[in-house]
């Protein structure tokens, strides 16, 4: 069963070119398609003969958002299962074929590895869904582990980042994709939270591990702060958000 891969550049080519070796070192069993977008003008040279799996190239003509790209890059998917992965992400083994299986489980809607950065230490990619409360105390100590204990075999979690997340096919068909009207930032919130209200489990396998190499641009750039900002307060006041707390998950 093959795996659709989608990866999305910023001028990141560098990063994802290393991401792509990783794929072939440790994945050249399995399956897999990768459909590469270059969301603004790059000049890349890319030798497809020296990988073993597909690639699709799509270049855009003007600049879109993360959601925006990935449902773009599923339209043209013929994989079994659909991966959105960040760049920046490096692997140490392959972890496809356990994530696979444990989508195979009845009523999983998306499934993600532990996520490590480049010093070994749990990254936070696997939250519980915000409130006003978490927010404020979070700016206040400025803590960054994860809401959860990301040990054993299987941990259900309200919502996974999306630098790392995998689905089949139809559940990603199902729910229409992410939400386009979050250009950046809590797209993976909006999805996670309408996969709960579909009745679907959102996963982490702590024994499947990668390594995020975080860029963290909101937190150097005026631009990328205020996206994050407008993108949470679309969450917390969206009809997903205020069905949640009716389900008072919240």
């Amino acid at each position: 069963m093959m795996i659709s891969i989608s990866v999305v550049s910023h001028g990141q080519m560098g990063l994802i070119l290393n991401l792509m070796k990783d794929l072939e070192k440790f994945c050249s069993n399995q399956p897999i398609e990768l459909i590469l977008t270059l969301n603004i003008p790059e000049n890349i040279e890319l030798d497809k003969d020296v990988f073993s799996y597909t690639i699709k190239v799509i270049e855009n003509k003007t600049q879109k958002g993360f959601g925006a790209n990935h449902n773009q890059a599923f339209e043209r998917a013929q994989g079994d299962f659909f991966c959105v992965v960040n760049p920046d992400i490096r692997l140490h083994d392959c972890p496809i074929s356990a994530l696979i299986r444990c989508l195979q489980n009845g009523g999983v809607g998306t499934v993600a590895p532990r996520v490590l950065s480049p010093s070994g230490s749990v990254e936070d990619s696997a939250r519980t869904f915000p409130t006003f409360q978490k927010i404020v105390r979070k700016l206040v100590r400025r803590v960054y582990a994860p809401d959860y204990p990301l040990h054993g075999d299987c941990v259900d979690v309200d919502w996974v980042a999306g630098m790392f997340m995998v689905f089949t096919h139809a559940v990603f068909d199902q729910i229409d994709g992410f939400n386009e009207r979050y250009f950046l930032y809590y797209e993976d919130v909006d999805l996670c939270a309408r996969l709960h209200l579909a009745g679907l489990r959102v996963v982490v396998l702590p024994d499947v591990q990668v390594v995020h190499h975080a860029q963290r641009s909101s937190h150097r750039s005026l631009k990328y702060l205020r996206w994050h900002a407008a993108s949470l307060m679309r969450f917390l006041t969206s009809p997903e958000y205020r069905q949640l707390k009716r389900l008072h998950r919240l």
